[in-house]
C-alpha cells in the first residue's frame, strides 16, 4: 500500500501519519533484523528521528513511496545498531520467542522459517524482510535498499535457494 505525500500536509502531520501507519511494520522488521526487542524499539525511535531530520530531502525529491523510504531509513538504522559489539552475542533463536505475539504475527509453523531468515547474511535477509514480510514489490524493495530491481531479483532467488538448502537438510548459514 503506497501512501504518497498529501499536498498541504505539514511536517508534523506527515510524521504523525507515518507513525500511525507504519510503526508496527517497522518494529517487526527491526526486530527480525536485530533479534532483540529493546534494540528494535530503539531502532524504531531512531528511524522516526532520522525521518524527521530528513523530511526536507523527502519533500525536495518528491518521494512517492513513503513505506519504501521509511524502510530504507529503518534498515540503515538497524545496520548502525548491529555495529555495536554486544549485538553479536544475542541468541537469535531465543530472541524470536521473546517477541510479543502481536508483534510477530506469524503462525507457529512460520517460526522455523523466520528463525532461518534471521540467520541469513544481511544482503539476503534485507530483501526477504522487505519483499515477503513487508509486502513491498521488487521495485519498492530496490528503492528501499538503493539497488537495481535486477539486483533485488538476484538476491531474492539466491536467498530462496539458500533457505531451501537450509530447510531441506543443509546447515544454517551463520554470518
Amino acid at each position: 500500500m503506497e501512501h504518497a505525500a498529501v499536498p498541504g500536509m505539514d511536517r508534523e502531520e506527515r510524521l504523525h501519519s507515518w507513525i500511525e501507519n507504519y510503526s508496527d511494520q517497522i518494529l517487526r522488521m527491526c526486530f527480525l533484523y536485530l533479534s532483540d526487542q529493546a534494540q528494535a524499539e530503539d531502532a524504531l525511535q531512531d528511524t522516526w528521528i532520522k525521518a524527521w531530520k530528513h523530511m526536507d530531502d523527502y519533500e525536495r525529491n518528491g518521494i512517492r513511496n513513503d513505506k519504501a523510504w521509511l524502510m530504507r531509513i529503518a534498515i540503515n538504522t538497524c545496520k548502525d545498531h548491529r555495529r555495536t559489539g554486544w549485538l553479536r552475542h544475542i541468541d537469535k533463536r531465543k530472541a524470536l520467542e521473546d517477541l510479543p505475539q502481536q508483534q510477530l504475527q506469524t503462525a507457529d509453523t512460520d517460526r522455523s522459517l523466520s528463525l532461518q531468515v534471521m540467520q541469513l547474511p544481511d544482503k539476503y535477509k534485507q530483501v526477504i524482510l522487505l519483499h515477503y514480510y513487508q509486502g513491498l514489490t521488487q521495485k519498492e524493495t530496490a528503492q528501499a535498499l538503493g539497488l537495481s530491481p535486477a539486483a533485488v531479483f538476484r538476491r531474492l532467488r539466491s536467498a530462496e535457494a539458500l533457505l531451501k538448502q537450509i530447510l531441506t537438510g543443509g546447515e544454517a548459514y551463520d554470518e
